[in-house]
């Protein structure tokens, strides 16, 4: 093992070592056989110079400080590739890429300045947009339906749902929170939010080894949540579900959550008398990494997809586990200068060039992020006229004629 560990020099190294060397679920990086599958497997492995592989070779040749002042320290978007690749099991997205970053801040060596403002609002506002909370509301301007802002009045509800960031305050996503509060509305489930007391649960600072600033998030979602009675925590943002599912019982936050897909899915025989209006198109749907290839969730989308009349579901050649990510997670979302700069791509243009091939008129997406990411992408290609990106919710709601101007 490392010189730098034997010597006991730094307590930074040896906490490095022990995250990586001692995780908290899946093998030990000891067991790393070198095998490569990671780094070929990764969307942007050939432009890192330090792939998962390499810097689990570097940490037992105790070389990291090459490492951590490399670009590619910053360049993992949190697609899980690697993690599913591996034959050893060793848990390389949430364990080795996380730890290594930490190390690296631990060391004085600071993240790019896209990433920087993003932390910097989330401590100080709990968004990524640097937001005032009082205006986490304003999605809901002119909205016909109930709206239970339990901040203002607490009482028992059936779902406690987590609006997020990017539905809360980016304009376009705002359109797909107004349709999941009228189609919560006519599926007559009782549900209300957090309004201004709504924070970020902190998933991707956490994959970018800001894990104090997670830790906070934690400990205050934490006490928001346990403040109000509810049966279940439902999310439309999958990155927050994940960190929600997993990462926060490590810190004794135990929660049930369901990410929008499987909770709709799971209803459908309820949904399906509402489902009435065709939508006749030609529909591609695209997996996220986190309910996707992270939970094995593929069928719940489908499903809701297929119940629409009217609605041809083709694939794309890469779906399911085999996904190509849209680059957006792990800190990503605010990375695509950087990641280009330094040799990679953006994985959101490659994805689009893979949805137009099946001659799809409607890329469907089931994640906040995707959203912007592809239509930028689709005016990149040039094929606004040929391609347009709906959240899957948008779709439900057209179909069930509750879309914009609509009502139940």
């Amino acid at each position: 093992m490392s010189g730098e560990l034997a010597s006991g020099s730094s307590s930074r190294v040896a906490e490095f070592y022990r995250m990586l060397f001692e995780p908290p679920e899946g093998s030990t990086a000891w067991a790393c056989m070198q095998c490569g599958l990671c780094t070929s497997s990764c969307p942007l492995g050939d432009a890192m110079e330090y792939p998962p592989r390499r810097i689990i070779a570097e940490a037992w040749s105790g070389t990291l400080e090459r490492v951590i002042r490399s670009p590619s320290v910053w360049m993992c978007v949190g697609c899980y590739t690697c993690s599913l690749r591996c034959p050893r099991q060793i848990d390389l997205t949430d364990t080795v890429c996380p730890a290594v970053r930490d190390y690296a801040l631990q060391e004085g060596i600071q993240p790019p300045p896209e990433l920087r403002a993003a932390f910097q609002n989330l401590y100080l506002y709990g968004n990524v947009f640097g937001q005032s909370p009082r205006k986490r509301l304003e999605w809901t301007r002119g909205l016909e339906v109930t709206v239970r802002d339990l901040s203002k009045s607490p009482e028992p509800v059936e779902v406690l749902w987590l609006v997020g960031c990017y539905p809360s305050y980016h304009p376009r996503n705002q359109v797909v929170a107004r349709n999941m509060a009228r189609i919560l509305t006519a599926l007559g489930i009782r549900w209300g939010i957090l309004g201004k007391e709504e924070r970020a649960l902190g998933d991707c600072d956490r994959l970018f080894g800001e894990e104090g600033l997670f830790e906070m998030l934690v400990e205050n979602n934490r006490r928001l949540f346990e403040r109000f009675q509810f049966e279940k925590i439902v999310l439309l943002d999958p990155h927050a579900f994940r960190a929600l599912e997993k990462f926060y019982p490590r810190f004794g936050a135990v929660f049930p959550a369901e990410h929008y897909t499987t909770f709709l899915a799971s209803r459908l025989q309820q949904l399906r008398p509402w489902l009435v209006k065709p939508i006749k198109a030609r529909v591609t749907y695209h997996d996220n990494c986190c309910v996707g290839r992270r939970c094995r969730c593929f069928d719940a989308p489908r499903a809701l997809l297929a119940a629409i009349p009217g609605l041809e579901l083709v694939e794309m050649e890469r779906n399911r586990e085999h996904a190509l990510c849209c680059g957006g997670g792990g800190g990503g979302m605010w990375l695509d200068a950087f990641i280009t700069q330094h040799g990679g791509r953006r994985l959101s243009d490659v994805r689009i060039q893979h949805a137009l091939k099946t001659g799809a008129e409607i890329l469907a997406v089931s994640c906040p992020f995707e959203l912007s990411r592809f239509e930028n992408a689709v005016k990149v290609a040039g094929a606004e006229d040929r391609l347009k990106v709906r959240d899957i919710l948008e779709l439900l709601a057209e179909s069930m004629g509750l879309n914009e101007g609509g009502g139940p």
